[in-house]
């Protein structure tokens, strides 16, 4: 993908999938409610003032404008360097899912004050904190990233000098 669309349309259905999914949860749960769906996942309406794993979530307010200024220029900063990488590949496509998860939640913050989380994971009396779609696009983004730092680094090693 040598243009840079492609990769800008990934990045706005990660943001239609997680706030359709948050519609739906919205739509159908209550504040608390917890459905188990299996074993070890639940689905659950959480609201999340603050960042990854509720970080600053007690705060008094003030974590929202932060966060979302935060969302708005790192969406802003992946923009760029999608526009500038756009022939690596696996670099391009982790840039993506950070960007549409990113924006995603942005749009939860400015409408919400807080992020809509409803996927809980579970074992043996131990919770992941719930989380969302635009979360796991974000976590599956830099996952990416660093493999493909990893080729990248590769590459280089193995490069004459």
């Amino acid at each position: 993908m040598s243009r840079p669309l492609p990769w800008f349309v990934l990045a706005a259905a990660i943001v239609a999938a997680d706030q359709l999914t948050k519609w739906l949860v919205l739509a159908r749960f209550a504040p608390g409610e917890r459905v188990e769906v299996t074993g070890f996942f639940n689905l659950v309406l959480v609201f999340n003032k603050g960042a990854a794993f509720s970080f600053l979530a007690t705060a008094p307010g003030w974590q929202t404008p932060l966060l979302s200024a935060f969302a708005l220029a790192a969406a802003l900063f992946v923009s760029v360097l999608l526009l500038r990488s756009r022939e690596r590949r696996l670099f391009s496509a982790g840039l993506a899912l950070i960007l549409g998860g990113a924006v995603g939640n942005l749009i939860d913050r400015l409408r919400f004050g807080h992020v809509v989380d409803f996927l809980d994971l579970h074992a043996a009396g131990w919770h992941w904190p719930a989380f969302n779609v635009a979360d796991s696009a974000i976590s599956v983004g830099a996952v990416l990233l660093i493999l493909d730092g990893f080729r990248h680094h590769e590459r280089r090693a193995g490069a004459p000098s």
